[in-house]
């Protein structure tokens, strides 16, 4: 039996241009997925688009096109930006697929049968930005109109005809569910959030549409469509090729490891969901993360503010692996987190460039004026040379578990301590010092900087592929074939083999006075 993992991002709303809310978002469940495939995973990393509902159908009838042609370039924009992240996403969907429809029509059957949903009247307060139902606690009032407390959007009055989920049905169901599955929602401040919110009592929710026709049509009913989020769910069972429950990616896959989403659609992950799936009697995924907000000027991101921040523009300033290592180095992963560019460069000159980058450039210099450019053998190790080695080594399953568990922060400072470690010891080892009355003790600490450097690198790689990739191949290590077994095995080098060019990581970024 293999080992299977499968991790989603949200599928984006792609009503606008993709922006670092997006980008964060990609990021993260791109650094876990790559890291799994370094553990021997065989990993599924989903991302893709929602493209149904009122406030598409108002954009493209704004814009004189068709939904649908208007969705195809609206999500081009976010399949480019899959390319612009250097994302390793396994598939792209999207909703408008016929693979999305057959999904949906089946999840709706099975809710049909299960006797789960019903036709009724819906009245209440409705968010077209949001695509979201609020309750009246939930909104406030200024100057006339209403509005989201939570994200800020105008909600209007609705009254149509709808079905609905008996989701009051499913309150103790689901505080039973949590009870049971502690670590379904990470992190715990989120968790307590949804349970405090379940405890107060579910009403059922308005599944369907008749003022609007983009959308998937109700089965026998097409003057209604179904609502954007029982819709938009469902993508994660579309891509495993559900219905068909006996197709080995469904049986692999599923359920699925982790949904990583943003805090604000916390309430459809986890409640929504698992109340459909338990309803239509399929498992529910192993765990649903909802990371903070990054914010412009300590506020959430919003066209209306005029403050989005735009990860493309970031990305051709600093560098793609740049943007990847801030995000994930200086923000709280489950918190929100405010972008600074005097942070960003600070970031890229201490970690970057003084630190990893500069103690690859100055070992890989040293080794070419010195030795032939080939990583030495080693002859035999020192006390302190092995205590640099296996002070990582001893920590890998340690740091799985922090992988394993979402802890980003921690995991990237304690790989940085250790390329801090690394320029520590190849400045006191002075390499340039014995290499006369010692040539082999020059050697074996050139031996044994490579062997950090190396395992850094593999660890890193997950969060600076481009980088760490031309690290690895200067060493005439094949990024293809890198796992975290090879941490364990010590002296994987090609020693007859020259080191590759290499050229400087990263460029120190000059601050504004």
């Amino acid at each position: 039996m293999g080992k299977y993992f499968y991790i989603t991002t949200p599928i984006y709303y792609p009503s606008g241009k993709p922006h670092m809310g997006h980008a964060y978002s990609s990021i993260i469940a791109d650094i876990f997925a790559r890291f799994k495939r370094l553990e021997g995973f065989n990993v599924l990393f989903l991302t893709g688009t929602d493209e149904h509902g009122l406030k598409i159908q108002r954009e493209a009838e704004k814009n004189k096109k068709k939904p649908k042609i208007f969705c195809d370039d609206l999500s081009k924009n976010f399949r480019d930006l899959t390319k612009i992240l250097n994302l390793s996403n396994d598939d792209f969907i999207r909703t408008t697929e016929s693979r999305h429809y057959k999904s949906v029509n089946e999840i709706w059957k099975r809710l049909i049968d299960s006797g789960d949903i019903y036709l009724d009247k819906y009245k209440g307060w409705y968010s077209v930005s949001d695509e979201a139902y609020y309750d009246e606690d939930e909104i406030e009032s200024s100057n006339g109109k209403k509005y989201s407390k939570t994200s800020g959007s105008q909600v209007d009055w609705v009254e149509e005809e709808s079905y609905f989920f008996k989701l009051s049905a499913w309150t103790k169901k689901l505080l039973k569910f949590y009870e049971e599955n502690q670590d379904f929602i990470l992190p715990k401040s989120r968790k307590n959030e949804v349970i405090n919110f379940v405890k107060k009592g579910l009403t059922d929710l308005s599944v369907s549409r008749t003022s609007f026709t983009w959308g998937i049509p109700v089965p026998n009913n097409s003057k209604h469509v179904i609502y954007v989020w029982l819709d938009a769910l469902t993508n994660y069972l579309s891509a495993i090729n559900f219905p068909n429950t006996k197709d080995l990616k469904y049986k692999n896959f599923w359920p699925a490891d982790v949904h990583i989403i943003g805090k604000d659609i916390l309430r459809f992950h986890a409640i929504y969901w698992p109340a459909f799936l338990l309803a239509a009697k399929l498992p529910v995924p192993k765990r649903v993360f909802g990371h903070g907000w990054i914010l412009s000027d300590d506020k959430k991101m919003s066209k209306s503010l005029g403050n989005i921040l735009d990860p493309i523009e970031i990305i051709k300033s600093y560098g793609v692996d740049q943007l990847r290592y801030y995000l994930i180095k200086e923000v709280s992963l489950g918190n929100d987190g405010t972008i600074s560019m005097e942070n960003l460069k600070n970031c890229i000159n201490n970690d970057l460039a003084n630190n990893y980058g500069n103690l690859c450039q100055r070992v890989f210099s040293f080794i070419k004026k010195n030795c032939s450019n080939k990583i030495p053998k080693s002859t035999l190790m020192s006390d302190e040379d092995s205590e640099l080695i296996n002070k990582l080594k001893d920590n890998v399953p340690n740091l799985i578990t922090l992988i394993n568990n979402q802890n980003l922060n921690d995991f990237i400072k304690e790989i940085i301590s250790y390329s801090f470690d690394a320029n520590k010891y190849f400045n006191d080892s002075e390499p340039w010092s014995v290499k006369k009355k010692d040539p082999k003790r020059m050697e074996n600490i050139l031996f044994t900087v490579c062997e950090q450097i190396k395992n850094i690198s593999i660890l890193l790689h997950p969060i600076i592929p481009i980088s760490t990739k031309k690290v690895l191949n200067s060493m005439n290590i094949k990024t293809e074939k890198i796992s975290i077994e090879q941490i364990n095995k010590l002296d994987c080098f090609d020693h007859d083999s020259e080191l590759k060019n290499f050229e400087i990581l990263f460029n120190k970024v000059e601050n504004d006075n």
